[in-house]
């Protein structure tokens, strides 16, 4: 299918990730130029080279940015602009859990990482795109959720990231509300477990590299896991494999796209049927 999004534009946050590393690669494989808004610009780069060799359709743009400064947001927009043009695609995925604790025992610090970085994240990011979109009366925001807060047992030691991730679910809809008849569609992503292919495909800031390959073994260990029946929280999936970067890539193409263009304030869960409402 022909999605239509040849010569597009998408800014897409948190590029250096290994969801992020998925949608990067599959919008610009798909002919959208993408603007990769992240911290970590040196793995954003590298990304793009990589587009290069592959020789996908759309060009990336690696641009540093801190989503939680509303300053930088518009700066990463403004380049985007320069390059590219008006903005048609926003992927806020862009998040994160500050580290795994106790809910008693979770600091403050942490506390406040994850409201800067999953809640005003998001708010910045739809904020400095909405001249782009409501003056054209067109666009696609898709925000990038968590089962964490749609589970408990997803949420176990990381129940305030399940929090804020709420806060993410609840945004949506009601900007999807707002917005509807301005031509602008919302939508919201809720991934399960998302392993990358390989551990070198994340940047330093990824949670994988900060604790989860630790917690939870590098891909391949995880993919003889689940093959065994051992995965801690994934074995048990009625689909019983490992998610992967692109399939989040894929969904949000398709919401990006005017196929899509009746949908708009919908929740999907990406998790191999973990989570069915």
């Amino acid at each position: 299918m022909d999605l239509g999004l040849t010569g597009k534009t998408a800014f897409i946050t948190g590029g250096s990730g290994g969801i992020g590393r998925g949608l990067v690669l599959e919008f610009a494989r798909e002919g959208v130029n993408v603007i990769s808004a992240s911290r970590d610009k040196a793995t954003g780069q590298a990304l793009a080279e990589e587009a290069l060799k592959q020789g996908l359709p759309g060009r990336i743009l690696a641009v540093s940015t801190d989503v939680t400064d509303r300053a930088s947001v518009d700066a990463a927009v403004a380049l985007g602009h320069e390059e590219f043009g008006l903005i048609d695609v926003l992927v806020n995925n862009a998040g994160g859990v500050a580290h795994p604790s106790a809910f008693e025992s979770f600091d403050e610090e942490g506390r406040r990482w994850e409201i800067a970085l999953n809640v005003d994240g998001v708010v910045n990011c739809c904020q400095a795109v909405a001249e782009d979109m409501l003056s054209r009366n067109t666009g696609s925001i898709i925000n990038i959720s968590s089962n964490s807060s749609l589970l408990g047992e997803a949420a176990a030691n990381v129940v305030h990231y399940g929090g804020v991730k709420g806060f993410v679910n609840s945004f949506s809809k009601g900007l999807a509300w707002e917005w509807a008849r301005k031509g602008v569609r919302v939508n919201n992503i809720c991934p399960g477990w998302i392993v990358p292919h390989n551990a070198d495909e994340v940047g330093s800031g990824s949670f994988w590299n900060r604790f989860g390959f630790d917690t939870m073994g590098k891909p391949e260990d995880m993919q003889k896991a689940m093959e065994d029946g051992t995965l801690y929280n994934m074995s048990s999936l009625p689909m019983p494999r490992l998610g992967r970067p692109e399939d989040i890539a894929w969904l949000s193409l398709f919401l990006a796209s005017e196929r899509s263009g009746y949908i708009t304030g919908q929740m999907i869960s990406v998790s191999g049927g973990a989570y069915m409402p």
